[in-house]
Formats: structure tokens, C-alpha cells, sequence
């Protein structure tokens, strides 16, 4: 330490040493400690509260000199003692020329003389600079938007932690969901919370340089001390991180550890003080910074709103007169901000480009990942070639074999029963270590208990790295597993929910591979419900590859999936590809029952004429083939059609006939479902006397079978008509009922949840309770509203007149 140093340490401590309450006295008491590692000696050397005036400027001298000895060859007692002469120095003195008696001059703060005599001049010195606290933050995007939910956790994490815990937050998500820049405008928001500054490392967890990886924690520490004014940095990662926690005791100061690949590599980095914060950004969720007190917060894409109106940045009033083509653009994007800036620079550059045109190029390819490029470079394939290129092998497989699958969901026993057919021991275990590694990777994300998707954005590259890198045949023996999975699942949930539908058993799914196991009604409707469109994508892909028995039967099994949830275009294309299939295979089987399945599909979506003209090519065949069961099928469906079309007598004169075939082979559960369609053709014409006779019969005998859900359907019917006769109780008794049953377990439907609210609000609205007849309307819109837009604009009507 220089000498004028040495003396302005020896006044600051004589300055301490006047107020032993005050935050410099007890900062000194932190630098011994700091110190005593050195020399346990030197805390001695301290005043004691009763020495003599003399004395104690005598042991401040002593303990000067001791410090400056110290310092000079131990960095952290020197930087310790020059930060805290920096905090708690007293103010220097100014220079002064004071005349005296012509040409004398004198520097200091005052003058004491007997006698001065000629002009005293005092001429202001300037102060002693201090070092700038250090501002090592990248410049913030101009282009920012949202994120106030993100912004607030990072706010909790600052204001909300233990004041004696450390303050670390990790920032984590896919490439381009813009952690950085998150993290860059919080940290510039909240500057005055860091009065000692902010500091910035990239540490290379995935750099694109071509340099040889992430940048090592000694390296990043060597910056961090010599930024903070450490004149002799000590060899080694270890008393490297020992000092940075020394020096950085005390300090209010922010670090950002940016591009952080694990958490060894931030883990010597972190601060050692509760009054600094550290944000760590990670393509990785560093989940081991748990242990260290870090909070992990996932970083998804923009809220569609707002990253609509980045896009409109660069697209201008396209963007506002193409909504809808807009939406479609920023979900192609994953709503990341980095592929949706790319979108709305695209926009930017060609003036004249419609937005429709920019998603149509969006779904060709590599989608988002291929498309959007600066200066020439995909960056966003860039970066998840990166990722990819970081993941262990088996990791790696799994990631392109998902790439492969025409599914949207996975669960780890459709993934093992694809990789191996799910038959080694501990195989979902293992397929689970395996997810978890790309859930740490943010290529997975999880979306229910064992359920997980690719993102919108990474699924194009999955795919392409499976074109690319797995053999034809292994291609193929995936899909074909999947198939099988898709079989094997669906049968099951057909057996639980559906039993009665089942065809002979040489139709059903093989034994090639483990179904995911389905507890019961509510985990096989669950199933069917997450995994429609995988379901979907397995036909689509069967009738792609010539696999014609597997579409009709994978048709045929999902029927529960039909029934119950409703997805009308689903519903009518599988059945479309299904009956081609099943003529293509030679199954008349699975012929008439794509046509009586499938024109019910068509009935749905209100295609009447192509729904008879499905049941009169099933009913020729049936008569054809002398198979009875299947004539009462496809007239009770032409009865349906007429019905709905109002043509009661015609609809009236099918369902009688459909029950004299029924009764002639003893059907009885076609028996008692006939019953409930002629209830419901005498509830059409007004006869509510007959139309309770035949529901009531229906529901007996449907009990009786132990048939659930039909037993359900009938008793909310029968609720309704007696509703409508004017037995409000007992109507509204039964609808309610019934509306439990449909929202759980074995008899669980949306459709028919919807229709009981409806005629629930009927029923309110007819007692003159205006309030819960709109409150049950508006319920039921809302089913309706994913299901059936007809009886939206039905409620929508019921709603005005209330």
C-alpha cells in the first residue's frame, strides 16, 4: 500500500474508531475477520473503549501498519481494505493555498496561527476519483415485450428471500425463448438495487463458435475479481471462488451468468453474500442449483396477444387486417420471441408479402426452424443442432424416434413399447431417465402426470434429425409399434368403456407390444382424450402406407373416442380412410361397420343426405349378407336421420322396425336403445305421455344389462320430458343426477354434460329464475363451444331472450 494510502487508512480508522455503533465500525470488524485467516493477531491490535488519547492513536498506527503489511502480499485483506476504504473513508481533504506573508504556502483542510498576516486565499482541490462500480450488462433489446408474469417471479426471488439465504434465481427454456433479454431489462430496471454493480459472464454452455465448450468457472472468476479491483488474482478455481466469496461479502451487487451449461460449472461462481443476487440463464434447467437455494423458473413462449403484436412490429397493419393468419404465424413460431422477431424482420423486409403467405412457408420443411434466418443462417436450427449435438446417445435416439411419431403427446409406455415393445424389465423406468434428460434439455416439456409434447419448434427438427440419421427399416419398425401401441391401448379402452362394441376377437389389436395400463373408465377416457391426435395421426399413417387392416380396426376401436368426446372432423375423415381401408383389405366386416359408425359422424356435422346415403350402402350389405344385427343398425340410423329432419312418422315406422328385428335375435340392448329413440320421437311430436313410457321402459331394462352410460343418456332424457310435463322436482332431480354421472367415472361425456345443463336451464328459465337459467346457459355454451357451434348459436339465442 503506497504511504498515502497508509495515511488515509490510519485517518479512517482513527474516524471509525470515534463511533462504534456506526456501519463502518462494524465493517471493520468484518475486513479482521476476513483477515484473521493471515494473522489472528491483528484483531488484538484494536483500541480498547477506555484507552488514553494518545494510546489509541498510538494502536490505530500500529493497526495500519499491520493492515498495509498484510495487503501487500494476501489479495483478499487488499481488497478487502479497499473496499471498505471506498465505503467509509471520511471525505478527503480539499487542498488549500493559503498566503502567508507574501509567498508561503500551506495545504490542508484549516489553518491555526497566532498571527497571519496578508490575504488568505482557500482554492477547492479536486476529490479523489473513486473506481465505477462495474456495468457489465449487455445493451436491452429495443424490441421487447410482456413477460410482467416472468418479471414478477424475479421480483419475488429479489424481495421475497430469507435475508440470510442467498438470492439465486435460474432462467431456463428453449433457444430463443429470450432469457437473456428478459433477465438484461429486469437487471437495468432494478439498477439502484445494486448500488456495487452488475456483473456479466457467458459462459459458453452452447456456444457456436467453434471454440472447445463452456467457458471454465476459474476463467469467469479471474474477470469477476480483477473487474472488482483485485490487484493479485491467486491461482486455482478453488481460492479463486474462497476470495470472490470474501470480497464479495457485503456487496449489493447483481451477476449474470448467462448460457450456463451445468450446474458444477456455475456452482464456484455463486455469490456469498444474501445481499447480492445471482441469475443464471440456461438452455438446461440446472436442477442441482436447487440444492443451493436456487429458484427454477421455466421460460415458455409469449402470451399469443403479445407476441402477435411483436410480430406486428415489422408487419404493420398486415398483421391487424390478417388476425387469423397472424395467430397461425406466432403458433408456427412457438411464440418465441426470437423465431417471431425473425417472422416480423421477414415481414419488414418484403412490404408487399400478405401474413397468409408468411405461415403457408411456415408449415413447409422445417417449419419456423428452417424458414427464418439472418443474413443467411437458420439460427434456430442453428441452436438446436447445439442442443441436440450435447445429448447422450440414448437420449438422442429417443429424441428422433419422437421426432418420427405422428403424435403431438407421449407417455413413457408408448415410448418404451416403440423402442423395444415394451417388454424389457423396468423398460418405462428406464425410457423415464431417459426423458429426463431431455426435459432438462428444454427439447420435452411436460404436460401431465407421465405425459410430455415437443415443442411446437422443435418437433420439425426432431423429425428431420430422424429422417436424416435413422435407417429406412428403423424408421419403419418405429411407426409400426406405434401402430401397435395405438391398437393395443385403444382395445383396451374400448373393453372398459365400450365393452358391447367389441367385434370377434380376430379383430382386435395383436400381442406385439404393452399397452399403457388404464385403471379404470376416467384413465381410459383420459387416455383417449390426450392421445386423439395420435390416434388420428396412426390412421392417417396406415392408410399412407398401404397398413389397411390396421386403419379400419384402429377406427373401429377408438369408437369410445367418438362417442363420448365428440370430434366430428375427426370423426368423419378417419372413418373415410377407415372404409377404404376396409375395402382394400376384403374385410365386409370392417366395411359395414366404418359405414354405420361413420354415418354417424356425418349425422353429427348435420350432412344428412351423405349420412343416408352411408346407412342404405351398409343396410344393402347387411341384407345382402343375411346379418340381422347389422340391418337394425343401419335402419335405426336412417330412423336417427329422419328424426332429426323431422320426419316423425318416417323416423316413427324405422325405429319399429329396427325393434322387431332387435327382439327377433334377442338384442336386448338394441331393444331398450330403440326404445329410447322412439321416446325421443314422441318428445319431438309433443306426445310427452308416450314419450315417459318408452324412456322409462329403456332406462329398466338398460339398468338391468348394468349398461351405465346408456342407462345415463336415458335418464337425462326422461328428466327433460318430465320437466317439460310440469314434474319440475322430480325433472330437475333426474337432469341433475345425471349431470354428475356425466362429469366422472364410467358415464363421463362432455356432449351429454352439455345437454343436461342446457335442459337444466329450461327447466330454471321455465319456473321463472332467470339467474340460473343464464347461468346453466352459459355453462353449457361453454362445452358446446369446443363441440357443436350449432348449439352455441342456440344458447347464444336462449341468452338474449332471458
Amino acid at each position: 500500500m503506497e504511504a498515502s494510502r497508509l495515511e488515509a487508512l490510519y485517518s479512517a480508522l482513527a474516524a471509525c474508531g470515534t463511533d462504534r455503533n456506526s456501519p463502518a465500525w462494524d465493517a471493520l470488524n468484518h475486513v479482521l475477520k476476513t483477515t484473521s485467516g493471515t494473522d489472528e493477531a491483528v484483531a488484538r491490535l484494536l483500541p480498547p473503549d477506555e484507552a488514553a488519547p494518545e494510546d489509541t492513536r498510538t494502536a490505530w498506527r500500529q493497526l495500519a501498519r499491520e493492515l498495509d503489511r498484510l495487503a501487500s502480499h494476501d489479495a483478499g485483506t487488499d481488497h478487502a481494505l479497499t473496499h471498505w476504504l471506498r465505503r467509509h473513508a471520511p471525505p478527503p481533504p480539499s487542498a488549500t493555498g493559503n498566503v502567508i506573508g507574501g509567498n508561503s504556502v500551506l495545504h490542508g483542510p484549516s489553518v491555526q496561527a497566532r498571527d497571519v498576516h496578508g490575504g488568505i486565499h482557500f482554492h477547492a482541490g479536486a476529490a479523489r476519483p473513486h473506481s465505477p462500480a462495474p456495468r457489465q450488462l449487455p445493451p436491452v433489446t429495443a424490441r421487447f415485450v410482456d413477460r410482467e408474469a416472468d418479471r414478477r417471479v424475479l421480483d419475488e426471488v429479489r424481495t421475497g428471500t430469507a435475508a440470510h439465504a442467498s438470492r439465486i434465481v435460474v432462467v431456463t427454456g428453449l433457444a430463443g425463448a429470450g432469457k437473456t433479454a428478459l433477465v438484461t431489462h429486469w437487471l437495468s430496471e432494478h439498477a439502484g438495487g445494486f448500488p456495487d454493480g452488475h456483473l456479466y459472464a457467458d459462459l459458453g454452455g452452447h456456444a457456436d463458435d467453434g471454440e472447445s465448450g463452456p467457458v471454465p468457472a476459474g476463467t469467469v472468476l479471474e474477470a469477476f475479481l480483477v473487474a472488482l479491483g483485485v490487484r493479485a488474482v491467486p491461482a486455482g478455481t478453488a481460492r479463486r471462488s474462497a476470495l470472490w466469496r470474501s470480497v464479495t461479502s457485503e456487496l449489493r451487487l447483481a451477476v449474470l451468468l448467462d448460457n450456463a451449461f451445468t450446474a458444477a460449472q456455475v456452482r464456484p461462481l455463486l455469490l456469498g453474500t444474501p445481499t447480492g443476487l445471482t441469475v443464471v440463464t440456461s438452455r438446461n434447467s440446472l436442477t442441482g442449483l436447487r440444492a443451493d437455494g436456487a429458484r427454477v423458473h421455466r421460460l415458455d413462449g409469449l402470451p399469443a396477444e403479445s407476441a402477435v403484436e411483436l410480430l406486428a412490429t415489422g408487419g404493420g397493419a398486415r398483421v391487424t387486417q390478417e388476425p387469423a393468419a397472424a395467430r397461425e404465424v406466432v403458433r408456427l413460431c412457438g411464440r418465441l420471441p426470437l423465431a417471431v422477431g425473425l417472422a416480423s424482420a421477414q415481414l419488414a423486409v418484403r412490404p408487399h408479402r400478405s401474413v397468409s403467405a408468411l405461415a403457408d412457408s411456415l408449415t413447409h420443411g422445417d417449419g419456423a426452424v428452417g424458414t427464418l434466418r439472418v443474413d443467411g443462417e437458420a439460427v434456430m436450427r442453428t441452436a438446436l443442432d447445439l442442443s441436440y449435438e450435447l445429448l447422450p446417445d440414448a437420449s438422442a435416439t429417443l429424441y428422433r424416434m419422437m421426432g418420427l411419431l405422428p403424435t403431438d403427446r407421449y407417455d413413457l409406455f408408448m415410448l418404451a413399447a416403440v423402442l423395444d415393445g415394451g417388454r424389457a424389465p423396468d423398460s418405462a423406468h428406464l425410457i423415464d431417465m431417459t426423458v429426463q434428460t431431455l426435459l432438462e434439455a428444454n427439447l420435452l416439456e411436460e404436460t401431465g402426470p407421465g405425459i410430455h409434447r415437443l415443442h411446437d419448434v422443435v418437433r420439425p427438427h426432431a423429425r428431420r434429425m430422424g429422417e436424416e440419421r435413422e435407417e429406412r427399416e428403423s424408421r419403419d419398425r418405429s411407426l409400426r409399434r406405434f401402430v401397435d401401441w395405438c391398437l393395443a391401448t385403444s382395445a383396451a379402452a374400448e373393453s372398459i368403456l365400450t365393452p358391447s362394441h367389441r367385434m370377434p376377437e380376430e379383430a382386435t389389436a395383436g400381442d406385439t407390444v404393452t399397452a399403457t395400463p388404464l385403471a379404470g373408465p376416467e384413465e381410459a377416457l383420459i387416455w383417449l382424450d390426450t392421445h386423439r391426435n395420435g390416434i388420428m395421426g396412426a390412421i392417417r399413417h396406415c392408410a399412407h402406407a398401404g397398413w389397411h387392416t390396421s386403419c379400419w380396426r384402429l377406427t373401429d376401436l377408438a369408437w369410445p373416442l367418438f362417442l363420448r368426446l365428440r370430434p366430428t372432423d375427426l370423426w368423419i375423415e378417419a372413418h373415410r380412410l377407415g372404409l377404404e381401408a376396409a375395402r382394400r383389405s376384403g374385410s365386409r366386416a370392417g366395411e359395414g361397420r366404418m359405414l354405420t359408425s361413420g354415418a354417424i359422424g356425418l349425422r353429427d356435422a348435420g350432412r344428412y343426405e351423405e349420412a343416408c346415403d352411408w346407412y342404405r350402402q351398409a343396410l344393402d350389405m347387411a341384407v345382402a349378407d343375411g346379418d340381422v344385427r347389422q340391418q337394425a343398425q343401419s335402419l335405426s340410423g336412417l330412423g336417427h336421420v329422419s328424426l332429426l329432419a323431422l320426419r316423425l312418422d318416417e323416423a316413427r315406422e324405422h325405429f319399429e322396425h329396427t325393434l322387431r328385428l332387435r327382439e327377433s335375435i334377442g338384442y336386448r340392448r338394441g331393444v331398450a336403445l330403440t326404445r329410447r329413440r322412439l321416446g325421443e320421437t314422441a318428445l319431438a311430436s309433443g306426445d310427452l305421455a308416450s314419450a315417459a313410457r318408452h324412456l322409462r321402459q329403456a332406462a329398466a331394462e338398460l339398468a338391468a344389462l348394468e349398461e351405465t352410460y346408456e342407462q345415463t343418456r336415458v335418464e337425462a332424457l326422461l328428466g327433460h320430458v318430465l320437466d317439460l310435463g310440469g314434474e319440475h322436482d322430480e325433472g330437475a332431480r333426474r337432469l341433475t343426477e345425471a349431470l354428475r354421472r356425466f362429469r366422472e367415472g364410467r358415464s363421463r361425456s362432455e356432449h351429454w354434460e352439455a345437454r343436461c345443463l342446457e335442459w337444466l336451464g329450461t327447466s330454471a328459465e321455465s319456473r321463472g329464475d332467470p339467474a340460473d337459467a343464464a347461468a346453466h346457459y352459459q355453462a353449457a355454451r361453454t362445452l358446446f363451444g369446443r363441440l357443436d357451434p350449432a348449439a352455441v348459436e342456440r344458447l347464444d339465442d336462449r341468452l338474449r331472450r332471458l
